[in-house]
C-alpha cells in the first residue's frame, strides 16, 4: 500500500456482501460496483429467492450480461454467488454448491429481519440441521443477517440479542461452521467476534463506521440513512472503527449497498437499505482517515476477506486521489431515480481507477 499526501494505492478491493438486484435495477447498479471491486458476494434475496444452486447460476449469467450491456469488461468483475438458506435447503443442495466453482457462501435471513426476508428460516437449529451439517462438512460458509424479530425485543437490542439466542447456539453445535456476521453494528458484535473461538469474522459496513443513529434524525426524518441493521449509537460507531482498523483479520469490507427507488425510500412504510456502491471506497476512506489509520484500510479492504474465504488476494492495483468529490444527488434507476448515501455532500477522496 502506498499513502502520500495527494493519494492512496492499494490492492483492488473485493465487496463481501452486496445487492445488485435484477432486471432493470441490476442493468443501473452493476457497473459501480465493478468499476471499484474485483469480487463481491452478491446477496440471494431476489423475488423468488436464489435458493438453489441452478438459480444462483442463471443469476450470475444475469449479472454477468447486465455489466456487458452497461458497457464494462465483464471479465473485470467476479461475482461470487450464494444461496438463500431456507427450512428446504437440504444437504444434497449444499453439496452441489460446495462442488460449483461460483457459489462461496449461504445466507441466513431471519423472516421479517430485513428486505425480502419473509422466505427466510423461523428457527435456525430446527429447521436447518442437515443444511448446517452440510456445510460445516464442505467448508461451506454461512453468512449471517444477525438480528432476532422478536417484537418484544427493542430494535436497538436485536443484534445482541442474536448473539445470546442465535449465534452461540449455533457455534456450539457446529464448531468448525465457517460463519460471516454480517454488517454488525454494535460493540456486542465487535467483542464477540473478537473473543469467539473457531473460524468467524465480520463485515463492516462504509455507513456504520461513518454515521451514528443521529444522522437518521438529523433536520427532520432523512430516509436514506435508514437501513438494516439500523444505526447505533455513538459509543457503537467507535467500536466498530476500532475494529475495522485493528490489526485483527476477522473484520473486513462489505458495503451491504442496497439499491431502492426514491419513491420507495421516500414513502410512508420507507425501504431500509443505503446505496454506497457509486462512492464506498470513497466513504471508507474517510471514515479510516478520520480514525488516523488510513494504513489500515488495505488489510481490511483488500487481504482479510480473501484470507478468511480461501481466495488469492487481487493482483491489480487501485488509487484514491485527495481531490473533491460531490456526491451526486440523484442517479438513473431504471424509469426511476436512486439517491446515493450523503447525497450533495463532498468527500476530500475521489476514484482514480
Amino acid at each position: 500500500m502506498l499513502i502520500t499526501d495527494s493519494a492512496i494505492t492499494l490492492i483492488q478491493p473485493d465487496d463481501w456482501h452486496l445487492h445488485l438486484r435484477d432486471e432493470e435495477a441490476l442493468q443501473a447498479v452493476v457497473a459501480h460496483s465493478a468499476r471499484q471491486f474485483r469480487r463481491a458476494i452478491v446477496m440471494p434475496n431476489l423475488r423468488p429467492p436464489v435458493a438453489t444452486v441452478q438459480e444462483a447460476e442463471a443469476y450470475r449469467e444475469r449479472i454477468l450480461s447486465a455489466l456487458e450491456r452497461a458497457g464494462s469488461d465483464a471479465a473485470s468483475f467476479t461475482p461470487l454467488m450464494t444461496l438463500y438458506l431456507t427450512a428446504n435447503t437440504t444437504s444434497q443442495e449444499i453439496a452441489l454448491a460446495a462442488a460449483s466453482d461460483f457459489v462461496h457462501a449461504v445466507k441466513l435471513y431471519p423472516a421479517g429481519a430485513t428486505t425480502n426476508s419473509d422466505a427466510g428460516v423461523t428457527n435456525l437449529l430446527d429447521q436447518c440441521d442437515q443444511a448446517l451439517a452440510a456445510m460445516e462438512k464442505h467448508g461451506l460458509p454461512l453468512l449471517v443477517h444477525g438480528e432476532v424479530t422478536d417484537p418484544a425485543v427493542d430494535l436497538f437490542d436485536r443484534e445482541a440479542m442474536f448473539i445470546d439466542t442465535v449465534m452461540i447456539p449455533l457455534r456450539q453445535r457446529y464448531p468448525a461452521l465457517k460463519v460471516v456476521f454480517e454488517h454488525i453494528t454494535t460493540k456486542d458484535g465487535v467483542d464477540y467476534v473478537m473473543q469467539a473461538e473457531g473460524p468467524i469474522a465480520a463485515t463492516i459496513t462504509a455507513h456504520h463506521l461513518l454515521y451514528n443513529r443521529n444522522a437518521i434524525f438529523t433536520g427532520g426524518i432523512r430516509p436514506h440513512y435508514y437501513c438494516l441493521p439500523v444505526l447505533k449509537r455513538e459509543t457503537h460507531r467507535q467500536a466498530l472503527l476500532a475494529a475495522a482498523t485493528s490489526e485483527s483479520d476477522r473484520f473486513f469490507l462489505g458495503t451491504d449497498s442496497a439499491p431502492h427507488a426514491k419513491g420507495l425510500k421516500e414513502h410512508s412504510c420507507g425501504c431500509a437499505g443505503c446505496y454506497t456502491a457509486l462512492h464506498a471506497l470513497e466513504l471508507y476512506a474517510t471514515a479510516f482517515e478520520q480514525a488516523g489509520r488510513l494504513d489500515r484500510l488495505e488489510a481490511f479492504a483488500s487481504l482479510n476477506g480473501p484470507a478468511f474465504y480461501g481466495l488469492p488476494v487481487n493482483t491489480e492495483t487501485v488509487t484514491l486521489e485527495r481531490k473533491a468529490f460531490e456526491i451526486p444527488f440523484a442517479l438513473p434507476y431504471g424509469a426511476t431515480e436512486l439517491v446515493p448515501l450523503a447525497a450533495g455532500e463532498t468527500l476530500d477522496w475521489s476514484f482514480a481507477g
